[in-house]
């Protein structure tokens, strides 16, 4: 007999299944107040340290175009202006820190740190960014070049996660490698497709 948290998860790996059935995201999590989220200013934060931190201003920089090109935010914050704010704000830069490492530790989005680092920006939300792939690989006998995202959009106001989502995209290839930014264009594109206040319905 299945009990009540059994069928929870046989529902939730379904409703997962679905998505990459349908051409989706390989996962995705919408809060109560995703479908009427409405930001008009966003900045995409540093992305977190990882083992890929190379490809940390590649990454800033194709979502900063994926955002743009979408066109339902009026104001995107260009990395270099978030970067210029960290610089100038000794407070802005500890909010910063205080808030990965708190992510880092609970898997929650400090409350407090967020609406901090939503003033210093001046946005209504912002984008947390983890790389969990930049790389060459062989992939069931195919060379490949794969890029995987974790995106994490905050309602800078309240310092509540909207939404999140992981994904990752990979091109094979024989002899000349796929640049990762290309990837990770197609990759961000397709991802900022599925964030409000453009969430596909």
């Amino acid at each position: 007999m299945l009990t009540r948290s059994s069928v929870h998860i046989l529902s939730l790996v379904l409703f997962v299944t679905v998505l990459n059935g349908c051409g989706g995201l390989q996962e995705v999590w919408e809060g109560p107040s995703a479908r009427v989220f409405r930001p008009q200013t966003i900045a995409v934060l540093p992305p977190m340290a990882s083992q890929y931190d190379s490809a940390r201003e590649d990454i800033q920089d194709v979502l900063v175009g994926a955002l743009n090109r979408q066109g339902n935010i009026e104001r995107v914050v260009s990395p270099e202006n978030v970067t210029d704010i960290f610089q100038a704000s000794k407070e802005a830069f500890d909010s910063l820190v205080f808030y990965f490492s708190r992510l880092e530790m609970t898997g929650q989005s400090d409350k407090d740190s967020a609406v901090k680092l939503g003033k210093a920006l001046n946005v209504d939300a912002f984008l947390v960014v983890r790389v969990n792939a930049w790389e060459y690989v062989r992939k069931e006998g195919d060379n490949v070049g794969r890029v995987g995202l974790s995106l994490r959009l905050i309602d800078a106001s309240t310092g509540t996660t909207v939404w999140k989502a992981r994904h990752e995209r990979s091109d094979s290839y024989m002899f000349i490698k796929p640049s990762l930014k290309d990837i990770a264009r197609e990759l961000a594109g397709e991802m900022i497709k599925y964030m409000p206040p453009t969430a596909k319905k």
